[in-house]
């Protein structure tokens, strides 16, 4: 019998529909924090604060880096967390036929425990890594190999569901088949970068994820 990919899934612009919520925040503070960049937002998408900080920011003083720091936690702790449509029920249909999964993203413990009492997912994952136990952020692998050792399977038996271009090479340099949500990029920009491009998890079955 064909064994059943482990699935290890990206948070935001995944599980949550909250791109466009940190778009805005983001590109404002880039602006606001004189970066340079244009859409800043899209520039640093898949990235831990952590690395955003070492990036962008560690030219600056001490007092601006910890305002930077501030802005954003203030930001995520009353950020809303719509969910992907279909993905709650997705992952409850995982679960249900005993598919192992993993949670792998670039947010920090705090968030990702407010997440799960707002959207009742305690006990949906086997493995949680976020950004806090990890030294090198996506598109380092080190996250997806992470996970992948927790839950005692191989890369390559894994299944990333992924909508940025870090996290998607995050889990392709990890050795594993992924899929992308074109819920951030459009399909074209990910179509050769995927094993398949989805617009969302709205009406998939689960013959769908075993023929993935």
């Amino acid at each position: 019998m064909k064994q059943v990919k482990t699935a290890l899934f990206d948070f935001d612009g995944v599980i949550v529909d909250t791109e466009p919520i940190y778009d805005l925040f983001w590109n404002e503070a880039g602006e606001r924090y004189e970066t340079g960049i244009e859409n800043f937002a899209d520039e640093i998408k898949g990235t831990t604060m952590p690395d955003l900080m070492k990036k962008y920011f560690s030219d600056r003083p001490a007092d601006f880096q910890e305002m930077v720091l501030r802005e954003a936690n203030a930001y995520e702790s009353t950020m809303p967390l719509p969910p992907m449509p279909g993905s709650i029920e997705f992952l409850r249909m995982l679960k249900a036929n005993g598919v192992q999964m993993g949670l792998v993203t670039s947010s920090d413990n705090n968030k990702v425990s407010r997440a799960f009492k707002e959207l009742d997912l305690d006990g949906i994952f086997d493995t949680i890594v976020t950004a806090d136990r990890i030294t090198k952020g996506k598109p380092d692998p080190m996250c997806y190999l992470l996970a992948a050792s927790d839950l005692n399977v191989s890369p390559e038996n894994c299944l990333v569901f992924e909508d940025s271009f870090a996290g998607i090479q995050s889990g392709t340099d990890a050795g594993m088949r992924v899929i992308g949500l074109s819920t951030t990029n459009a399909p074209e920009a990910l179509q050769d970068l995927v094993y398949t491009v989805i617009p969302n998890f709205e009406n998939l079955t689960y013959e769908d994820y075993l023929q993935w």
